[in-house]
């Protein structure tokens, strides 16, 4: 018996060790994943991510003039139409402008009215000694009158057409400067309406970052602080990696899914190639974040309206390339 021990033993420790380890193992069932990964219903396919803007392209409005936010008018989410009042800057210099404009207008019309008086007066000092020398000129014996007096009354009619002269001169200058002060009001009035930025287009209001009080930078910002787009319908910016830029063609196939949900998929509308392939950027909305790969954009529409979708959302897109292949096979089948 003491030869068969030390067999059992490793037998038994070889057992409960084999039992150990089976009991020890984790179970694995089989689960679906929490979110559908993107599915594909084309064989042949170019798969591609968009990014959702409105159909006008999102445009980022800026201030004509810097200064400070008097009123905004509208609100994040609010359709607008086409020279609607958005935002309203502080106009109180401007308006102390305009009235010392048109006060210095009413000082130049004044000054016309005294050129226009100046000037009937110089002409009739000229009829008057005009008709002065025709008395003088029609004297039937030249001995009645001086040569001195006669010599005089010439002078004198010289003098007051030159006095004429300088009085229509006098009427030109304040009159055009009747005219520069109508332009300075104009300039200032002009300034009035650009302190209001309206909606260039129907739209709707998809970004609003000032409040009143704050102040408003004219020109581009690093930033928009109010952006307006047309949101019916929306489009997709489809970035193609420039390799397979050449499979997608206009009358091809194409379906975008919400990312996080596979099931909320619409079909998509070819809109337009845009013609210049640009560096790949990565849709974070950092302008440095970029790879040596450039990009064809694709611009589709987006037929479902029931989808809830916002602009600046990722989608999967899927463009159907399966017609192009089956074409370039037959080609090269051709002798």
């Amino acid at each position: 018996m003491k030869n068969f021990i030390l067999p059992i033993s490793a037998v038994v420790v070889l057992t409960l060790a084999t039992v150990s380890i089976v009991r020890t193992q984790p179970s694995r069932t089989l689960s679906e994943p929490p979110i559908a990964p993107p599915r594909a219903t084309f064989a042949e396919r170019v798969v591609a991510v968009g990014l959702i803007e409105a159909s006008s392209e999102n445009i980022s409005l800026s201030a004509h003039l810097p200064g400070v936010v008097e009123k905004v008018l509208v609100t994040v989410g609010q359709d607008v139409r086409a020279g609607e009042p958005l935002v309203k800057l502080d106009t109180r210099a401007l308006a102390a402008q305009l009235a010392e404009r048109r006060s210095d207008l009413v000082t130049r019309q004044a000054g016309v009215t005294t050129a226009n008086a100046n000037a009937r007066t110089a002409r009739a000092t000229l009829a008057d000694v005009q008709r002065n020398l025709r008395i003088a000129e029609a004297v039937a014996d030249p001995r009645s009158i001086s040569v001195e007096e006669l010599s005089r009354r010439r002078s004198a009619v010289e003098i007051a057409e030159a006095n004429v002269f300088a009085a229509d001169a006098q009427i030109a200058a304040a009159q055009a400067g009747v005219a520069a002060a109508e332009a300075a009001i104009g300039a200032v009035e002009t300034e009035l309406a650009r302190s209001t930025i309206l909606a260039p287009i129907d739209g709707r209001i998809l970004q609003l970052r000032i409040r009143p009080g704050e102040f408003a930078p004219a020109g581009v910002t690093a930033q928009a602080w109010l952006m307006l787009g047309a949101v019916d319908p929306l489009h997709v910016r489809v970035d193609v990696d420039e390799h397979e830029a050449w499979r997608v063609k206009p009358s091809a196939g194409a379906v975008a899914q919400v990312r996080g949900n596979a099931n909320l998929s619409t079909p998509l509308r070819f809109v337009r190639f845009e013609p210049y392939v640009v560096p790949k950027t990565s849709l974070t909305g950092a302008s440095n974040e970029r790879v040596d790969t450039r990009v064809m954009q694709a611009i589709y529409r987006i037929e479902r309206v029931d989808l809830p979708l916002f602009v600046g959302q990722q989608m999967d897109v899927f463009i159907d390339a399966g017609g192009l292949q089956t074409a370039m096979h037959n080609q090269q089948g051709q002798p």
